[in-house]
């Protein structure tokens, strides 16, 4: 959004659309880490496949706890760049809908059963997805970031505005 079109937006505009932003990253957000999360998992059997085609993949281990841990670790563990909000329940939203698609018809639900081949087609789809996912995750930050610019500029504004000098009182009344 151009700075004259936030100019032109009333404080109350600027809120709902930060709002509106912020849920919207708030999904985007957990479809991507749904899909890291999958295609770690998908590159876990593919790393764990032996030549005939036989993956063990970390839900098959004896400690599947651990081993998730293992594999998803960084994913748990990373720290993001914004403060978190309570998360909803994306599962619903056409995102993750397009990822479920993406999974099924690529045999996601089927690790054990891929071959090398499947799993590299299966890991590229999820990390051009994620790498989709990501670029309009950032598109949404950088209108995040436009719109608190203009919010922090605004409260500045008044606050500079209702600072009284030392001969008058509140709201430029005579002390």
């Amino acid at each position: 959004m151009s700075a004259a079109n936030l100019a032109s937006l009333g404080l109350d505009e600027l809120r709902a659309r930060r709002a509106e932003l912020q849920s919207i990253d708030d999904a985007v957000s957990y479809v991507r880490r749904v899909a890291q999360g999958r295609a770690d998992l998908a590159r876990d059997a593919m790393e764990r496949s032996s030549d005939d085609g036989d993956p063990t993949p970390v839900y098959v281990r004896d400690d599947l706890q651990s081993g998730l841990r293992d594999v998803l670790a960084d994913r748990l563990l990373a720290s993001g760049d914004r403060p978190p909000r309570p998360a909803e329940d994306f599962s619903d939203h056409p995102l993750n809908a397009e990822l479920d698609a993406l999974c099924a018809a690529r045999g996601f639900s089927r690790l054990d059963q891929l071959n090398r081949a499947k799993l590299a087609d299966l890991v590229a789809a999820l990390d051009e997805f994620e790498q989709r996912v990501s670029a309009q995750r950032r598109a949404v930050f950088a209108e995040l970031d436009e719109l608190t610019d203009e919010l922090v500029n605004r409260y500045r504004d008044v606050a500079s505005s209702s600072v009284t000098t030392d001969d008058e009182g509140p709201e430029g009344a005579p002390r």
